[in-house]
């Protein structure tokens, strides 16, 4: 046996029972200090299988995510991860909940209506549930909606945040979703998290590094990213099955008053970037390391404000404002690469502030 007690297997083995092995498993921080390549392991933080790659620990994604009717000849047609986008200005506010398959290419379509319009709500999501928390409305709320991202339908009431708060941002893994920053009008550092399975209100998670609205979310199964806001570059970090303050990761290439996310279990690409101005830079971390952001490239309009949804491949930005037009633009890109936007299709609405999620991003 090693120290950590795993056996050792040497030369040709077979396995042949016809039931289950149980691997070895830990928690994050009970990972190997020294680990090889092709070590396999079970996460009791994430929930999965992982393995370690020669560079870092990625997840065995095992959940079948793939939604869609290939008799319809728009967005929803053909199977793969399903993207929702909610709410926003243009400048009246929204309730409109709209949704594609982000496999595939062509304009949104009607998914259902949040429970009161409003602009600047958080989205997150696990494999089932869609969460739209937070906004303006157009005072400023504690509401959190939920709905089955596998049906269609308006939302319904899942709780309350811990603050009363606009233009928040929030990620998730397969279990908790976290809600960070904010105004009220003042910047907020404040975190929250839910257990999306469940109903009820949301629990005091930590804080951010400062205040700041506009913070984009993003993550992996085990690890949350909140970037920029308020004109900021400083990208923090979190355990989301932990609880505690944010830790340093690194900087934006600049900071960002609006910024939004797309991740994979690897990586998060940033878009949507307001920094005063609306400009179309794309920048992307690797999310199981820390360090400065690096540029992807560029989105096919400026924009801030812009809706986010990914799957394991693509990430993909819809809506937000350009100077000097509201925007129903949908683009995508190719997450383990790096390169320009391309055109996904159109929302139905033009709208600033858009809340955006899906049932395959890098947290499942």
């Amino acid at each position: 046996e090693n120290e950590d007690g795993a056996p050792v297997v040497s030369g040709i083995s077979t396995f042949s029972s016809p039931n289950y092995f149980v691997p070895p498993s830990g928690s994050t921080a009970q990972r190997p200090q020294n680990p090889g390549e092709g070590m396999i392991r079970f996460n009791t933080d994430s929930g999965h299988l992982e393995y370690y790659t020669g560079t870092h620990w990625a997840d065995v994604i095992t959940n079948n995510n793939e939604l869609g009717d290939q008799n319809n000849t728009n967005s929803s047609g053909g199977t793969g991860t399903r993207g929702l986008f909610a709410g926003g200005n243009t400048p009246s506010l929204k309730n409109e909940i709209e949704y594609i398959s982000i496999s595939t290419l062509g304009n949104s379509q009607d998914f259902g209506n949040l429970v009161s319009a409003r602009t600047g709500n958080a989205g997150c999501a696990s494999a089932v549930r869609g969460i739209f928390a937070n906004g303006v409305t157009p005072s400023r709320t504690t509401d959190i909606d939920f709905v089955t991202i596998s049906s269609t339908g308006n939302a319904s009431d899942f709780g309350n945040a811990t603050i009363t708060a606009g233009y928040r941002g929030a990620l998730s893994n397969s279990t908790r979703g976290v809600i960070g920053g904010g105004e009220t009008p003042t910047a907020q550092d404040v975190m929250d998290y839910i257990t999306i399975a469940s109903t009820g209100d949301a629990v005091d998670f930590g804080n951010l590094a400062g205040g700041r609205e506009g913070v984009g979310g993003a993550a992996n199964s085990v690890r949350g990213i909140f970037a920029g806001g308020s004109a900021s570059d400083v990208i923090g970090y979190i355990t989301i099955s932990s609880t505690g303050d944010a830790q340093d990761f690194g900087d934006l290439l600049a900071g960002a008053t609006t910024i939004t996310g797309c991740s994979n279990s690897t990586r998060c690409v940033f878009g949507g970037i307001r920094n005063p101005g609306y400009v179309t830079d794309m920048e992307f971390i690797t999310i199981a390391s820390t360090g400065n952001s690096q540029d992807f490239g560029d989105q096919t309009n400026n924009r801030g404000g812009a809706g986010n949804a990914a799957s394991s491949t693509r990430g993909v930005w819809a809506g937000g404002y350009g100077s000097p037009a509201f925007r129903n633009t949908i683009d995508f890109v190719t997450i383990p690469t790096t390169g320009n936007a391309q055109d996904f299709g159109d929302l139905t609405y033009s709208a600033d502030r858009v809340a955006g999620c899906s049932n395959g991003h890098g947290g499942l």
